[in-house]
């Protein structure tokens, strides 16, 4: 199996050279553009949701305004830029970042954990989703919910409009994101230097404000109102919305333009922007409807609509492309069924356009639009989540510094534990707004841990059933050589799952056609737990003897596995296979519940419905139709 590793310093990992200031400077950039999306729009809502729940249960507007703003300063400083900047951005697996490369990267070293980091893995993943839903949805409505302001009569217009753009976004994704990518940087660029401005201009209103950088201020202030302070916690974490992103996108752009972006821009401007709401809200407190828009002359209010959208939509995309990505890693890791993968650029191979996903995905934010049909309901939903998925970033990370990188047990837990009580206590308040709308993402991630579970459960009970009708390799080959079957001239390809079991297709050849091909290549697809294979591990070729060959290909949970391209590889190792010349052949199962099935009744037919969902193994390993020959087999699970 293929070496997994951490680094922990010195080494910066991802694209480009960061030595050389002509590469380096527009990977900064395009980090800013991707990376910093979603946190960047949660000037929008974040403290505008938090101080208006403060001023609807009538507490002091001056007193709550220190409290929320200490409150975001300080979960920007600890959990954004000391967890997920300083310290995650460290723990790569090879380079790669992510809820299931640092699932994979602890597996590598925590044997004995392996089965709870495979659980947190799958419910940091399925939490992912339910924010892939709820950012669109409530960056999109919050930043079209400024017309409101440049005119009262258009509120009608806020959800046709924020529905029509959420319709142009889902339909860019087909189109491929790699033309629009060069400019989304500059624009994101553009958009953090107008947010520190906006700030900037406001700060002089109320000096007072700058006495939120004492965190005693958000501490006394959440201790003195109980579960009313515990209630607006939960919304001050929308400020963070966005943080497990910097992590997520590592692989694109490295350690350290992703951490110079950060400390050099995006947090400069985010905190500008929020003490500058603070202190335009105690100098004139009707700016309370919408103190972000209201940091803006009236002039300026058509533009700043213009370019919150276009931030939005920025946010949007980053999110789609990271479930596109996310759900490529699920497939190969075999989490899920397999989906159609369309490559939308040939030079990026993360560029990459799923048509179920974008689908389903653009269901599910229409829907919580029209269900939620403002910003501030949203609120409610969106925490839950985000706190969630940090708190198993968390747990996982635990593991990795105490096995990766040999800190002992003690330090690692010294380290881990204040993220993790500081964490807790948000999911804690975020929880509060179960039934506000919590349960959205609740409701998503618990589904999608079923659909997970069911799936692997499903497999791996079908691979039992399937091995007691194999042969093993070895046995079949020296049978065949004792006692030859008719030879058909060409090469066969199986495609197995086992490379030293005898597939089912090539027994049931043999049983029904009764003949064999001169040369017969057992093909079968490996993922390994990092992200990606170095070319030349990707092969290996065995002569089992003059008419078997075994091949097996390996690849990273982040590639799309590809069989005209194994042939490639393997033309360059001296086995020459004509594709023109090859007859492929699969076995196609159709499932049937059995009385006897270790499932219950609910699970098999949900794994039924899967598997029949599932994309064909021709179409999804990129086979040449006309060359594949299915034989059908009929198994109970």
């Amino acid at each position: 199996m293929a070496q997994t590793q951490a680094s922990s310093g010195g080494h910066d990992h991802g694209a480009g050279d960061v030595h050389d200031p002509k590469k380096y400077w527009p990977l900064v950039v395009g980090a800013i553009g991707v990376v910093f999306g979603d946190i960047g729009t949660s000037p929008l809502y974040a403290f505008k949701e938090a101080i208006n729940a403060a001023a609807h249960r009538s507490l002091d507007i001056r007193e709550s305004t220190i409290g929320v703003l200490s409150l975001i300063l300080w979960v920007l400083i600890l959990i954004v830029t000391i967890k997920y900047v300083l310290i995650l951005l460290r723990a790569d697996n090879k380079g790669e970042g992510g809820t299931f490369a640092l699932m994979a990267l602890g597996q590598s070293v925590a044997k004995r954990s392996s089965p709870l980091l495979f659980v947190l893995g799958i419910a940091g993943a399925s939490f992912f989703y339910g924010d892939a839903v709820i950012t669109p949805a409530i960056s999109v409505l919050s930043a079209v919910e400024g017309l409101k302001l440049v005119a009262p009569g258009m509120e009608r217009a806020v959800i046709p409009v924020a529905l029509l753009v959420l319709v142009g976004l889902f339909w860019m994704q087909s189109q491929g994101t790699d033309r629009v990518a060069r400019y989304l940087g500059p624009i994101t660029a553009l958009w953090f230097v107008v947010l520190g401005l906006g700030g900037a201009m406001h700060i002089a209103d109320n000096f007072y404000v700058l006495t939120a950088i004492n965190p005693l201020n958000g501490m006394m202030f959440v201790a003195k109102h109980g579960v009313i302070g515990l209630t607006i916690m939960g919304l001050v974490f929308l400020a963070a919305t966005g943080a497990e992103a910097l992590y997520a996108d590592l692989g694109h752009f490295g350690r350290s333009p992703i951490q110079s972006g950060w400390m050099m821009l995006v947090l400069p401007s985010l905190l500008l922007n929020y003490f500058g709401q603070g202190a335009l809200v105690m100098a004139d407190p009707t700016a309370l409807e919408n103190p972000f828009y209201r940091l803006y002359p009236d002039w300026a209010l058509i533009p700043m609509v213009i370019l919150s959208t276009i931030a939005t939509v920025i946010a949007g995309q980053a999110v789609i492309t990271g479930a596109f990505s996310l759900t490529r890693q699920a497939i190969q890791l075999g989490l899920i069924p397999r989906l159609e993968i369309r490559h939308t650029s040939a030079s990026m191979a993360g560029q990459i356009y799923m048509p179920r996903v974008n689908w389903m995905l653009f269901i599910a934010v229409c829907s919580a639009v029209l269900l939620f049909r403002n910003s501030s309901n949203l609120a409610a939903a969106y925490g839950v989540s985000v706190t969630a998925a940090m708190v198993i970033d968390s747990l996982m990370a635990f593991f990795v510094i105490w096995k990766c990188w040999k800190w002992p047990a003690w330090r690692a837990a010294l380290l881990i534990i204040p993220f993790l009580m500081i964490e807790q206590v948000f999911f804690a308040a975020n929880i509060l707004k179960l039934f506000e709308g919590g349960w959205v993402p609740l409701t998503i991630a618990g589904s999608l841990c079923l659909i997970m579970f069911t799936w692997v459960r499903g497999t791996r009970l079908l691979a039992k059933a399937t091995k007691r009708n194999e042969a093993d390799l070895d046995w079949l080959v020296r049978k065949l050589e004792t006692k030859p079957p008719h030879r058909v001239p060409g090469t066969a390809v199986f495609l197995t799952g086992d490379p030293y079991a005898a597939p089912t297709s090539m027994m049931h050849n043999l049983k029904h056609n009764r003949v064999m091909h001169e040369r017969n290549i057992l093909l079968s697809i490996k993922t390994e737990d990092t992200p990606r294979i170095a070319r030349h591990e990707r092969i290996t070729i065995e002569r089992i003897s003059d008419h078997f060959i075994r091949i097996i290909a390996r690849y990273g949970f982040m590639e799309t596995p590809s069989v005209p391209k194994i042939l490639e590889h393997c033309r360059r190792k001296d086995c020459s296979i004509d594709i023109g010349g090859t007859s492929f052949f699969l076995s196609r199962r159709s499932l049937r519940v059995s009385s006897k099935s270790e499932m219950p009744r609910w699970q098999e037919r949900l794994y039924i419905a899967l598997a029949g969902s599932a994309e064909d193994a021709t179409t999804y390993f990129q086979i040449p139709t006309d060359r594949v020959v299915e034989v059908g087999t009929q198994v109970a699970v």
